[in-house]
């Protein structure tokens, strides 16, 4: 592990001393303890002065240079995002090195505070792509002890709970908190040689002369809100690889630019990404109340029969229960409010019982792919891959995407080591993945989130036919409607809803829920959501779809302030942001830009 300090008005990283579970923000102050004396131990400078340094890890010396404004650091290979995906990669890599007696140097940069602070999924854990990588999972202590239970599927209207047939087949899976698993996989990492960054946001994508990506640079630290430079101000550092992988998650930044870029989309399965945003909370409830592994998941209200969606209740340990609502991203009334939507689900009658006396543990929300098989995009650019949910791996109908984005990032670490080592090409990544179970698994999911474009009853009978009947055997192949941000209508087409006002038992308001999140950014440095257009919030989002930007996010980034004349404007509020995405893809005219703020920024996710 690697720290940045500052020394002489040099950014330099240190060797952090101690191999926690628990990676800290690059900037915490408890991680500060190194004395000059210490740091001169690893820091290595030639005498010629040259601005070159050589920095000892785990698997032996970096080159380290300032040749530039900033400085650079050089690997073999460079992942970004500590999530299932870039763990599982840098671990497959590594592995794949001790068996074949080659070193190859291994960085995953993340912009979580610590590893698994960003991360947020249901989770019913499916261990095979596990089984793959660490066969002896259990035998090292993973965070994963509860075994699924029972299975419950039911179809709610405003006051009844229908039980139908369980589509999911459960069995052999785990409730669990994919953030716990995360932190446990990077420690894995660590333990194999691999350098972790966390605190650190990967900002920009570097290319060399013939437009072949050579690495990620992180943004700069200490910029304040009028782009002056603070007392801290440090410079981002330019991370590069002989391959780079991304593994940003749902809708990743830089990954995006370069599906644009690279014409990823088209190059592979064609059609356009369909999105889902998931609101999730963690309660503590009464131990009588507590089954656990009992897993539950319900259609129907309180969404409308047009709006795609469904909730998810599952008892993990300690009296733990996720509870949680996903709200597919295509829907068309601009007055629905996915968050509001989510604390009616909590006043059913069938669901209110088991919260009541419970206390709120944890709040988060985040976008999910939803395209599925459709919606693959070419993952191999030049100079590396896209890998886990930034390509959209998850399988819609299982309601899983751990299990195959870990799997993706394996298949990539075994064709990045082929390409370093044995001359191969990193297209081998996509012959890989169409050979898989993961390709097999996708292909035959393909039809049953298109089926719900007809509404729910016919999607419900279509996806019955695919599942029961032709067991995903189907000779065609459905396609995604709309993108989302083009599904939603004019606001003159609908009438406003009226939520309940949150009673504070089971339903709550989205500051008290925000603060469950351990959201934080600093308040002075340049907001991270960018306008394109800064004249079309007043111009067209607010006559037109009635300012849809303060409903669709679930943290109040968004609101219509009046100004000293009484017209409304959009104040946007971005220390409020809880990293979902949700803003990037649902807004109508594609105005708004999300990158990163900060490392270290954001959520401080640790049962999610």
């Amino acid at each position: 592990m690697y720290k940045f300090i500052s020394s002489s008005s040099k950014s330099k990283l240190i060797p952090l001393l101690s191999n926690s579970i628990l990676y800290k923000s690059a900037y915490s102050s408890n991680r500060v303890s190194n004395s000059r004396n210490e740091i001169s131990k690893f820091f290595h400078k030639p005498k010629n002065g040259n601005g070159s340094w050589f920095l000892w890890g785990q698997s032996g010396f970096r080159s380290y240079s300032s040749e530039s404004d900033r400085e650079t650091m050089n690997y073999d290979v460079v992942i970004v995002g500590a999530g299932p995906a870039g763990l599982s990669a840098a671990i497959k890599l590594k592995q794949v090195c001790q068996q074949k007696d080659v070193d190859l140097s291994v960085c995953v940069v993340e912009k979580g505070a610590e590893v698994g602070a960003h991360i947020l999924s249901g989770n019913v854990f499916e261990p095979r792509a596990l089984d793959e990588l660490i066969p002896h999972w259990k035998e090292e202590e993973a965070p994963i002890d509860v075994p699924v239970t029972s299975d419950n599927f039911w179809l709610l209207t405003e006051n009844r709970a229908f039980s139908l047939p369980s589509p999911f087949d459960n069995k052999g899976n785990y409730v669990i908190s994919l953030s716990q698993l995360v932190r446990w996989l990077g420690q894995k990492a660590e333990e194999l040689g691999v350098e972790i960054y966390p605190g650190f946001a990967a900002s920009e994508i570097l290319c060399n002369e013939h437009n072949e990506v050579t690495g990620i640079a992180t943004n700069d630290m200490g910029v304040a809100k009028d782009g002056s430079r603070k007392e801290n101000y440090q410079r981002g550092v330019a991370l590069k690889g002989r391959v780079t992988l991304l593994a940003e998650g749902c809708r990743g930044s830089l990954s995006e630019k370069l599906i644009k870029k690279y014409n990823l989309r088209e190059k592979g399965q064609g059609q356009h990404q369909t999105y889902a945003l998931g609101i999730k909370e963690v309660w503590e409830i009464d131990a009588d109340k507590h089954q656990p592994g009992c897993v539950l998941h319900t259609l129907g209200w309180p969404l409308d029969q047009k709006t795609y969606g469904g909730s998810f209740l599952y008892h993990m340990k300690d009296r733990q229960v996720a509870v949680g609502l996903v709200v597919a991203l295509d829907y068309q009334n601009p007055f629905l409010n996915p968050y509001e939507e989510y604390q009616r689900f909590k006043r059913h009658p069938a669901i209110r019982p088991l919260l009541e006396g419970g206390t709120v543990l944890q709040y988060g929300a985040r976008s999910l792919n939803e395209g599925g098989f459709q919606s693959i995009p070419y993952p191999v650019f030049p100079g590396g891959a896209i890998i886990g949910c930034s390509a959209g791996f998850l399988n819609v109908p299982k309601i899983k995407g751990t299990h195959t984005a870990m799997k993706s990032g394996m298949l990539a670490a075994e064709s990045a080591f082929s390409m370093l080592q044995e001359g191969l090409k990193m297209e081998n990544y996509w012959d890989n993945l169409r050979s898989s179970w993961l390709w097999k698994e996708l292909y035959t999911a393909r039809n049953y989130r298109p089926a719900f474009e007809y509404g729910l009853y016919p999607g419900l009978a279509l996806s019955a036919v695919e599942h029961y009947i032709l067991k995903g055997r189907s000779p065609v192949t459905l396609n995604h409607g709309k993108p989302d941000h083009e599904a939603t209508r004019e606001a003159q087409l609908f009438s406003p809803i009226e939520y309940p006002k949150p009673d504070g038992v089971v339903s709550f308001d989205v500051p008290t829920s925000l603060y469950r999140s351990n959201t934080n950014h600093d308040h002075d440095q340049p907001s991270h959501l960018h306008l394109k257009d800064p004249t079309v919030p007043e111009n067209v989002n607010l006559p037109k779809y009635a300012g849809p930007e303060a409903r669709y996010c679930p943290a109040r980034v968004y609101e219509y302030i009046p100004d000293e004349t009484g017209d409304l404007k959009l104040q946007i509020n971005a220390q409020n942001c809880l990293h979902c995405k949700a803003c990037s893809i649902k807004d109508p005219k594609q105005n708004i830009e999300w990158t990163v703020p900060e490392g270290g920024g954001g959520p401080g996710y640790t049962i999610m």
